[in-house]
């Protein structure tokens, strides 16, 4: 009897495991917003050879990878040595994601694009893929999640976006313009309702004093 609970206690631990890692994993993707990154990529290697697209593509990925490395172990520390509360962080945050969020659904530009093919790395790297709200969710999961699961989610999600982009010329004949734009400002409006949560959080940690 002893046996059987032991093992129905592991397999929710589990479950609630593998919940976790997917909760992770689909905030990490929506702030990355592969989509948008997969249309602004495709534009700025166009003049490209194949070869050369797929060396930006491992580049970027190695910059946002490394990026979201660092906030994830010490983005802690940082606010700390900052005299920052982890409450004005996500809503600071929050509002960051929702200007992005309310960006790609109305395809708003608030900088200017840059011109030069072989800079596609960098400006996909950061800040397009691992930017402020990327940089923000990161430090918001490993409060509530420790940093095992938000890691495991992050590697799932950059590894996604990767595929995305190394084979972006190909998904992008597949779908169409059209619906990689439509994919693009779906995810922004869920990103402006994740931004109205984390704002709502912050908020509240600050009224009521409890931590996040």
């Amino acid at each position: 009897m002893t046996k059987f609970k032991n093992t129905a206690i592991s397999e929710s631990l589990m479950v609630g495991f593998l919940i976790d890692v997917l909760k992770s994993f689909v905030a990490l993707f929506i702030v990355l917003d592969p989509f948008l990154g997969l249309a602004i990529f495709i534009h700025l290697t166009k003049s490209m050879s194949t070869q050369e697209t797929a060396e930006q593509a491992s580049i970027a990925m190695f910059v946002a990878f490394a990026l979201l490395m660092i906030f994830l172990f010490s983005g802690a520390i940082i606010l700390k040595l900052l005299g920052i509360t982890l409450a004005s962080f996500i809503v600071a945050g929050g509002l960051i994601l929702l200007i992005l969020g309310i960006q790609a659904v109305l395809g708003i530009e608030f900088q200017k694009k840059h011109k030069t093919p072989k800079a596609a790395a960098v400006i996909i790297g950061t800040p397009l893929l691992c930017g402020p709200g990327t940089m923000t969710t990161v430090i918001i999961l490993s409060d509530q999640y420790g940093y095992l699961i938000p890691f495991i989610g992050g590697v799932l999600a950059m590894s996604v976006t990767w595929l995305m982009l190394f084979y972006a010329r190909s998904i992008h004949s597949a779908l169409g313009e059209r619906v990689v734009e439509v994919l693009s400002r779906v995810l922004g409006l869920v990103l402006a309702a994740m931004a109205a949560e984390f704002i709502r959080r912050g908020v509240t940690s600050m009224i009521t004093g409890i931590s996040l």
